[in-house]
Formats: C-alpha cells, sequence, structure tokens
C-alpha cells in the first residue's frame, strides 16, 4: 500500500504546448487524444497503467481522518456558492460552472486529496453539448428570450468532472422473517341484487431464516453533493465499463471539481445503499408473493474503494432573480434541467384566447 503524504503536488504534463504552434494542448473528447485547436495537432494519451487500482477501505479510513492525503490540488474557492473547482490551463478569466460568478486566479489555494484512481472520458465536445441544449430550448413552450440566447453562447456551457466515490465488498446477511402465500377464499354478500359471492384474497404466512451472500460491485455516491446544485438522477448513469485509469491529460480544457463528502461519510452511505441490495436479496430469496424481514445482520468485508471522476456539462441561467441549472451527461448526451417561464408570453397567450372567444361570440350574434 502506498504511504500517504502531503509532499507530493497535483503533477500535470498537461500545459505544455503544441510542438506546432504552441498553442495550448486540450482533450479531445470522444478520443485518448489531446488536440491542438488551432493547427489539428494530435498526441495520443499513453495509459500509464493497464488497469486501475481499487484501494483498501480500512486503512484509508484510519489515515484519512489525521488529515493524509496522496497528493494536492491547487483550487479555485467560488465565494459565491462555495464549489471547489481545478483547471487544467493557462486561463485568462474563468466563471464559476454553478452560478457563473467570476473567478480570480490570484484565490487560487493548494488543498490535499485522495488522488483520482479512474475517471469516464468525455464523450461529447462542446460543440455536440450545445446543440442537444439549443435543441432542448427551442422545445419547451413560453421560455424567456433570455434563455434563447444563454443557449446559443458558447461561455455559457462548462464541462465538468464531478467527483464519486465508489465501494465494493463481500456482503454477508443472516436474516429472520416471513413468508406470504396469497390465497383466496370465497365469501357472499348482500347486494342491491341480491346475494352474490365474491373472491377475497388473504395472505398465510410462515417463518423463515436463511442468510444470503455475494460480491456488492461499485456502490456508486456523489461526492460532491450539494442541495442546491445535486447532479439530477435524470442524468446521473455512466457505463462504468469504460473507466480507464486517471491521467490528469484528459481533464485538459475541462473544470474538475473536488469532493466535499469525505471518504468516511461517503462509506457510511455506501452502507445504506449496500443495505437495501441485501434487503432485495433476503426478499427474492424468501420467495413467495410477499415478504416480511424481521431482522438481518448485515456484514461487509474485503472492502475496497475507489476515487473517480465523472463527466457533465452545466450550464447555469438567471431569470427574475432565481437561477437555473441545465445538466447534460457528457458520456451519454441525456440532458435535464429547471426551466423558467416568461410571464409575458403566457399572458399574451391567454389575452388572444380571451380575445378570440369574444370575436367569436360576437360573429355568432
Amino acid at each position: 500500500m502506498q504511504e500517504l503524504t502531503m509532499e507530493e503536488t497535483f503533477d500535470s504534463e498537461v500545459n505544455k504546448s503544441c510542438p506546432n504552434c504552441g498553442a495550448e494542448l486540450k482533450f479531445k473528447p470522444g478520443s485518448h487524444q489531446l488536440l491542438c485547436q488551432y493547427c489539428g495537432y494530435e498526441e495520443f494519451i499513453a495509459q500509464e497503467k493497464s488497469s486501475f487500482e481499487e484501494l483498501e477501505l480500512q486503512h484509508y479510513l484510519k489515515v484519512v481522518g489525521e488529515n493524509a492525503y496522496t497528493e494536492t490540488i491547487e483550487l479555485l474557492n467560488c465565494k459565491n456558492c462555495g464549489a471547489n473547482q481545478h483547471v487544467e490551463e493557462n486561463y485568462k478569466s474563468l466563471d464559476c460552472v454553478y452560478c457563473g460568478e467570476p473567478l480570480i486566479r490570484e484565490d487560487i489555494e493548494k488543498e490535499g486529496w485522495i488522488l483520482p484512481g479512474a475517471l469516464v472520458p468525455f464523450q461529447l465536445d462542446g460543440k455536440k453539448a450545445r446543440q442537444l441544449f439549443k435543441n432542448w430550448v427551442r422545445g419547451i413552450w413560453f421560455a424567456p428570450n433570455n434563455l434563447k440566447r444563454a443557449a446559443l453562447a458558447p461561455e455559457g456551457l462548462h464541462g465538468l468532472y464531478v467527483p464519486y466515490w465508489t465501494f465494493d465488498a463481500n456482503l454477508y446477511a443472516a436474516y429472520q422473517g416471513q413468508r406470504g402465500d396469497y390465497y383466496y377464499e370465497t365469501q357472499r354478500v348482500r347486494t342491491k341484487k341480491g346475494i352474490q359471492t365474491r373472491q377475497v384474497r388473504k395472505t398465510r404466512w410462515s417463518r423463515v431464516s436463511g442468510h444470503v451472500s455475494g460480491f456488492v460491485d461499485d456502490i456508486l455516491i456523489n461526492a460532491s453533493e450539494k442541495k442546491r446544485r445535486e447532479i439530477p438522477e435524470k442524468i446521473a448513469y455512466w457505463n462504468l465499463k469504460e473507466l480507464v485509469a486517471f491521467s490528469p491529460k484528459y481533464l485538459a480544457g475541462f473544470v474538475t471539481e473536488k469532493y466535499t463528502i469525505s471518504l468516511k461519510e461517503g462509506h457510511h452511505r455506501s452502507f445504506r445503499e449496500a443495505k437495501e441490495i441485501a434487503y432485495n436479496w433476503i426478499r427474492r430469496d424468501i420467495g413467495g408473493d410477499t415478504q416480511r424481514i424481521g431482522h438481518a445482520d448485515i456484514k461487509l468485508s474485503d472492502e475496497t474503494f475507489k476515487h473517480i471522476l465523472l463527466p457533465v456539462y452545466i450550464s447555469s441561467y438567471r431569470y427574475n432573480g432565481k437561477e437555473y441549472l441545465f445538466y447534460i451527461n457528457g458520456q451519454t448526451g441525456v440532458l435535464s434541467g429547471s426551466r423558467p417561464y416568461s410571464f409575458w408570453k403566457i399572458f399574451i397567450l391567454v389575452l388572444f384566447i380571451l380575445v378570440f372567444i369574444i370575436l367569436i361570440a360576437i360573429f355568432a350574434q
């Protein structure tokens, strides 16, 4: 197991210049290459590791309590919404991906973090993401004109790598409960039409006990959860089979957010997910038509974890003093967002309908 220290700094060779024209190289979504957007030069991202490592959980839980990390990272903290953002390029100006507030390069701070073990690279480039966003805006009714203009602005959409914890473990659960089997009885009831019969469903319960076991793979826990900017459930599905070993070169041209949910808290939340998995296994093991679980003793062993980064495009928009966020899954293209309504467009439509009804009534007379 690698010894954790604060001596290493997040080592990135991303900011090297294009050998042809001197411009910065950025990651090309949908590939494993760096691209110069000025002259078209491409450079393959060599995989330093053939696979990514599952880290022993209990070892890290012991040392994280002492603020031990694998490396340090340069972060810009948004003073408006609190988001921690890392950028792998020499930028002159940058806005917060969540709230749009300007970020100041002089405010960079170094913080420790557990280096990501893997990531899912962006599959959609900014042009494709903006087109998806624009098509979505076109399809919604009563959207303010400013929103439609925002959908066309390239600087309004940001590619962000969101941090997640994943947890693996062997699960064992001994349980006691009841199995319910349905049966039907015929009853005679008096109605307006006379005496009639009907079938009434009842449940025959029998006591059961046993155990279930198996391997729980990749319980996914959002590591930067905040209620006002939580990733919508609709887009929070990535194909983790496309994870690749982490290289900072994949971050070039994108923003990376540091986790705010600690490993310990992430592990606590993952146990709740593991409990739901165990209960589903137990219900299936009990069988019958319905089940009651009286007690379940759930144990996890050989627990491992990964810190991974997953791709999302985000656009923020303010209307009448309220903030709206739009999200696009950077791997699948699935889009989700809240939307404002234009009061004046709705008012004019209602007014038009009223005038139309009045005119029909006049002509009808």
